[in-house]
């Protein structure tokens, strides 16, 4: 019985929809986050978010309407440098933000402090990872981050954005008090930690190299016992303190999720106690034989 594979079409059709899917439970998250826990009681995100809460608190502006307006620049700067389709889908994801904060009712779930941080930034970084799943953001922090580092090389992305949070919260320590800047950071970790997992999964993968002389037995080893792909490069062995020569030699590297790692290590140091092996971890995979096949 031959199966029927999806035509190309069916495959952009099916692709649109669940990332539209991502988007609308991102944006529900997100303010589910915002308004259940972080509003009532005065704390704040980092980035762009947070920017527009401060100000939201100590102007009386609508929240809604703040995040609109101080969204829109990056909106612009991310149609200039990434392409009008992620502009868009950012711009109406922003924008289902905004609405969503203004008529959606969300309840006040509960006023102990710790959870209200805690849980507000667990939904926050929900619904940022989701929508960044579905190939948009709700936060303009990240489109800038990646604009500055492209201007100034020496500046990376991750330290872009860790100033621009230092300089909210400590801004937020001078207008809402320490206790409420506190809280707040803790919101920001909370909601970090949560969109690298939904960005990188529970399966998160690692890439790992082998060196070894035993090169074929460790390669049969994992594709045949540990069910993984593996992909073979032709090295040289250089010269050590033991004398050893140029020698050509088989080098192994394989993808496995941070479960597998022990079993790995264990079937390569079973076969040869010296290999050499080096991990690193990888933030995403696509193609190739990354997904376990099943053993007989």
């Amino acid at each position: 019985m031959t199966s029927i594979s999806p035509t190309h079409e069916e495959q952009t059709i099916f692709t649109a929809i669940k990332n539209i899917a991502l988007i609308i439970c991102g944006i529900l998250a997100a303010a589910f986050g915002l308004k259940g826990f972080l509003l009532s009681s005065h704390f704040i995100d980092g980035g762009v978010t947070g920017i527009s809460m401060l100000l939201a608190q100590i102007s009386g502006f609508p929240l809604y309407v703040l995040i609109l307006f101080i969204n829109l620049p990056f909106i612009i700067l991310g149609y200039q440098q990434m392409g009008w389709r992620f502009s868009f889908k950012s711009a109406v994801a922003i924008a289902g933000l905004a609405v969503c904060l203004a008529v959606v009712p969300f309840p006040d779930v509960t006023p102990d402090k710790l959870l209200t941080a805690v849980f507000g930034g667990v939904f926050i970084g929900v619904g940022i990872g989701l929508a960044m799943r579905g190939g948009a953001v709700l936060d303009g922090t990240e489109i800038a981050a990646l604009i500055v580092s492209k201007k100034y090389p020496l500046l990376k992305v991750s330290d872009f954005i860790l100033l621009l949070n230092i300089l909210i919260f400590s801004a937020a320590a001078f207008l809402l008090g320490i206790e409420s800047a506190l809280y707040s950071i803790l919101t920001y970790f909370a909601a970090s930690k949560m969109i690298d997992f939904l960005i990188s999964g529970i399966e998160q993968y690692t890439g790992v190299t082998i060196v070894s002389e035993q090169s074929e037995e460790i390669r049969q080893s994992i594709t045949e016992n540990l069910g993984r792909g593996v992909t073979i490069y032709q090295g040289k062995r250089g010269f050590g303190k033991r004398g050893d020569r140029s020698l050509s030699i088989d080098i192994v590297f394989t993808v496995v999720t941070r479960f597998e790692i022990p079993d790995l290590r264990k079937e390569v140091k079973r076969i040869d106690p010296n290999a050499f092996l080096i991990q690193h971890s990888i933030d995403d995979t696509e193609g190739g034989m990354v997904k376990k096949k099943p053993l007989h």
